[in-house]
């Protein structure tokens, strides 16, 4: 049975047989592994064949540094919670606005937050947006390790045994890099909503 590596060289001439041995041999557990992340089993085989195709497309990325199958479960990783975060960003649009914003007997035309007091006003809406940006500004500046370990324990809610697994790391590395994280995050965090404070 040729190893990962072989398999790899081979897809990277362009081998279709050695891309669907590959694909035997991982699909079931990838399609485990992104499915216990976003918990949609159409969703999931839709990720599952973004994640092979970069393999087809993209195998040359593997630099043999690590197993192949700690690159191949990162990979499935970042494609699962790109697709849980496209779901957030939907959930958080605007609703889209009626035909006619000029009647005023469309009750659909008044914002909920006008209508309903236990929401939140749109000045407050504003900041949790702006608080929500720039978290997320602050989590993509962290090193890419302590960034990934970050994004698939809170994003994912992924255990940290698992986030080991998928990683191919000890379980310890794992605690000491999203210990830096959310040390280094909440540092940031304090110096920017300083700055918000003196600028108010």
């Amino acid at each position: 049975m040729p190893s990962d590596a072989e398999l790899v060289a081979q897809i990277r001439a362009h081998n279709a047989d050695a891309f669907e041995a590959l694909s035997i041999r991982y699909r079931e557990i990838i399609y485990r592994h992104v499915f216990s992340t976003i918990h949609d089993s159409d969703a999931t085989e839709d990720v599952v064949q973004e994640v092979f195709l970069r393999i087809w497309t993209h195998a040359e990325q593997w630099n043999g540094r690590g197993t192949f199958k700690a690159w191949l479960f990162r990979i499935a990783t970042n494609f699962a919670l790109n697709h849980l975060r496209t779901l957030r960003r939907r959930k958080q649009q605007p609703l889209e606005s009626p035909s006619d914003p000029l009647n005023e007997d469309d009750e659909s035309s008044i914002p909920e937050w006008m209508t309903n007091h236990a929401l939140p006003g749109p000045e407050i809406i504003v900041e949790q947006g702006e608080r929500s940006k720039l978290l997320q500004q602050l989590v993509n500046g962290l090193p890419e390790e302590k960034r990934e370990v970050f994004r698939m324990i809170h994003d994912a809610e992924m255990e940290t045994s698992k986030v080991a697994e998928t990683l191919g790391i000890p379980e310890g590395t794992v605690k000491s890099r999203l210990h830096y994280a959310n040390r280094r995050l909440a540092r940031a965090w304090q110096d920017a909503t300083k700055e918000w404070e003196d600028m108010a």
